[in-house]
């Protein structure tokens, strides 16, 4: 919460009342300062403030402080449970010391920068309203969804190296496509740029190849959640995805928040899935295990105006069901995966997480103050916020993602071939 104009700004250590940022949350991202600007340090914030982790442990003699001095979180994501829920009791500790200011540096002054290495990249499918949405659009006349959804959590393989921190220019994609009508395919820039508003889990403790990971461990294998906008090409990839999959149009960037919230933070926010209505294999089955699914209230503005309110707490499948499926067959987990829900759509229209179901495949525009969008235009800006419930009726805010569409690369240069 900004301070507002004319107002004195506070102390860094005395949060306003009900601040989101507080030391019920304490997210973890990479930043650096003006003065040092190639020195990036693993920071944490609290308000409007980012606390120099790994300065502040070695002045107070912590024995973490050899692990928090890395340009990025990977040390401290492998490190695992036990040493994630004492570095996240020490900084709480250090928090309420006055000497802990020098190390705080107002949040408006410092670079946020993507804050793991991320290794291995996994989308699922995992809302049952995007799914029916989809499947309606582009099925009208068949069944919604295929036959496997409800057995299984439907997911491909990303590509790790075009996930990019919140605020990164986001390209226009070029590819081919075909349009409607058309018997051969063209190529040029994507005109059917769309969002995907998901929820990201960061793993921090690998697992051996061949073995499988239970919905039992995962939080002992899972840091951390961030917010996700899996930008697609919706005309590039339904000329390519047949029958492999999303390739070209969803491999071109994939935005996150700068900041990564421990599971820690969520622990009131843990509620119970949307009921299932068929069988699941016992690897899936969470019937008698403690409720996976997650409250976390998604917020999605288009240039200001917002669009969108998916709620996560509808998702048919939960994260813990989409670790246990993606080891199943012996894949081992690496430090730094990441591994995202899929679009997040709730069952009614203003909670559609994406355009394409927003404006119906472009049938429905959306009235926006700046005029009518069926999908992206160059210079459009998307941001996605979001909040879960926390400990005693506070609010834990998840650091938000945005980008702002720039013209696709090379495009005067392709049109004159």
């Amino acid at each position: 919460m900004p301070e507002q104009p004319g107002q004195p700004e506070r102390h860094p250590l005395h949060l306003r009342e009900g601040d989101p940022y507080g030391p019920h949350n304490l997210p973890y991202g990479v930043f650096s300062t003006a003065d040092e600007p190639d020195r990036r340090r693993i920071g944490v914030r609290y308000g409007n403030h980012v606390l120099d982790v790994h300065t502040a442990a070695t002045a107070l003699g912590s024995a973490h402080s050899d692990l928090l001095a890395h340009p990025h979180l990977g040390a401290l994501l492998a490190a695992g449970r036990p040493v994630w829920r004492a570095v996240r009791a020490d900084i709480r500790t250090w928090l309420g010391y006055p000497a802990i200011e020098p190390f705080l540096h107002p949040l408006a002054d410092v670079t946020l920068h993507l804050p793991f290495a991320v290794a291995d990249y996994v989308d699922f499918y995992a809302s049952e309203h995007h799914a029916t949405n989809v499947g309606r659009i582009f099925r009208p006349d068949g069944e919604p969804l295929t036959p496997n959804w409800k057995h299984l959590p439907i997911g491909y393989h990303g590509r790790a190296g075009t996930i990019v921190v919140s605020g990164t220019p986001v390209v226009r994609p070029s590819g081919q496509r075909r349009a409607p009508g058309e018997e051969v395919p063209s190529f040029g820039p994507s005109q059917r740029l769309d969002i995907e508003a998901e929820v990201g889990f960061v793993v921090g403790t690998p697992s051996a190849l061949g073995e499988r990971v239970p919905q039992s461990a995962f939080r002992d294998h899972v840091f951390g959640v961030c917010l996700v906008n899996d930008w697609s090409a919706r005309d590039i990839q339904a000329w390519e995805y047949v029958p492999l999959g999303p390739f070209l149009g969803k491999s071109f960037a994939t935005s996150v928040s700068a900041w990564i919230t421990p599971l820690e933070a969520l622990e009131a926010a843990f509620v119970a899935p949307p009921a299932r209505d068929r069988e699941l294999l016992p690897y899936l089955d969470d019937s008698e295990l403690p409720p996976a699914a997650l409250d976390i209230r998604i917020t999605v503005t288009l240039n200001g105006h917002t669009v969108s309110e998916p709620p996560f707490s509808s998702m048919y499948w939960t994260a813990a069901q989409q670790l246990a499926h993606l080891t199943v067959n012996g894949a081992s987990l690496r430090t730094g995966d990441l591994f995202a829900s899929g679009t997040v759509s709730g069952p009614r229209p203003h909670e559609r997480g994406s355009l394409l179901e927003l404006t119906w495949s472009g049938r429905d525009p959306l009235e926006l103050p700046d005029g009518k969008r069926t999908f992206l235009e160059d210079g459009d800006e998307v941001t996605m916020t979001a909040w879960a419930p926390g400990p005693g009726g506070a609010v834990v805010a998840l650091g938000e993602v945005t980008g702002r569409i720039a013209p696709a690369a090379g495009q005067a240069v392709l049109r004159g071939r």
